[in-house]
């Protein structure tokens, strides 16, 4: 088993600008690692130059101590799963999974040991006389899986591996994918556009967006704390609150104030937003949907506002409220205890202590 070490990677395709900027990160061994980002962002191409798919036009890359920038992609000791499943459709689940085996003249036996093996871990030992064509898209998938595992690789690399699943069994299938890591104790690196999989799957994210990486931390630290208004909208769903305002002072406090809302400041962030110099300036605030409440909190600073219904979404135990204060949209996610339209007036209670602030000019998070 290896860890990966990329040292100030660049990929660039002719005279395009760069598809990936300055890669500079190391990946632990036995380590489930999620790289996040919307289309474009670079994350599939970062993982198609770990798999050697794509030339590196700048840096060095590691597999374990080993330099493998000129490397052919059969000599890394990677398996990659891919989106489309790529299997092959004129043999059967048995004949998928040995392929690679007996492309290294494997003998017979092992190759059976092996594929059987794999194949109980997957729960796939009842279809391996199939074809692709008679398996359902979720066990398609777990074929896949299989021929990656008989490989016994040093890396898994996933690229999108659940975008064709519905909605039931991308939620089953990430269960899989968590429970055959822990089970293979190998490094794994899994490319999502989908935060919720990687908020659930990954031992560390890493947000990408237009090339370059904002941000690699555990998902509760990539929640919690996140380095920018980017990561910030990007991880968590509905996506978090952001409104313009300026930091003032009235006697001895801080509030945020805008177009008619004007909250007090934390006393935590109170001191943050002092000693940075931002009293008197812009900021962004940032809320997330579920840090608002249908009434007031039990906690030492909670401020109110008062809003106007748009839109219902009825989400069973909760609700999403698309409501307006002022001219300023907001989204809040609370407990579904009453009935509410809308058109409806209402009063939201914001915790205090669990706001965001980012520079106006840099949107980078105040800390």
């Amino acid at each position: 088993m290896a860890g990966l070490r990329f040292e100030h990677v660049k990929k660039k395709y002719k005279n395009d600008a760069y598809t990936v900027k300055d890669f500079h990160l190391e990946v632990k061994d036995k380590e489930f690692l999620v790289l996040v980002g919307p289309s474009g962002c670079g994350k599939s191409t970062t993982l198609r130059m770990i798999a050697g798919l794509e030339d590196i036009t700048e840096g060095d890359f590691y597999i374990g101590d080993k330099l493998v920038n000129d490397l052919a992609p059969k000599d890394r000791d990677i398996a990659m799963v891919f989106q489309n499943y790529a299997l092959y459709p004129h043999m059967t689940v048995f004949e998928n999974m040995a392929f690679s085996l007996k492309l290294r003249k494997v003998p017979k036996k092992e190759i059976e040991k092996q594929v059987h093996e794999a194949a109980k871990i997957l729960d796939l030992d009842h279809l391996l006389k199939r074809k692709p064509k008679a398996l359902s898209g979720g066990q398609r998938q777990r074929v896949a899986l299989g021929r990656a595992i008989v490989r016994n690789p040093q890396v898994f690399l996933m690229d999108e591996p659940l975008s064709n699943l519905d909605a039931k069994l991308r939620v089953q299938m990430r269960s899989e994918i968590s429970k055959l890591h822990k089970r293979l104790e190998t490094t794994f690196v899994y490319v999502t556009h989908d935060q919720t999989e990687a908020m659930t799957m990954g031992d560390r994210i890493v947000v990408m967006y237009n090339g370059e990486i904002q941000q690699v931390a555990t998902p509760t630290d990539i929640y919690d704390f996140p380095v920018n208004k980017y990561v910030a909208g990007f991880i968590g769903s509905p996506a978090m609150n952001f409104i313009e305002g300026t930091i003032i002072e009235e006697g001895s406090n801080l509030y945020f104030s805008t177009q008619g809302v004007k909250v007090q400041v934390s006393k935590k962030d109170d001191y943050i937003l002092r000693s940075k110099g931002y009293a008197g300036q812009e900021v962004i605030l940032g809320i997330r949907p579920e840090d608002f409440y249908m009434e007031a909190i039990n906690i030492d600073t909670y401020e109110e506002l008062s809003a106007e219904i748009e839109v219902v979404e009825n989400m069973g135990s909760e609700l999403y409220l698309y409501v307006k204060n002022n001219s300023i949209p907001l989204t809040a996610k609370v407990k579904n205890k009453g009935e509410y339209n809308s058109g409806d007036h209402i009063t939201l209670a914001i915790d205090m202590n669990k706001c965001h602030y980012f520079d106006m000019e840099t949107e980078k998070a105040i800390r």
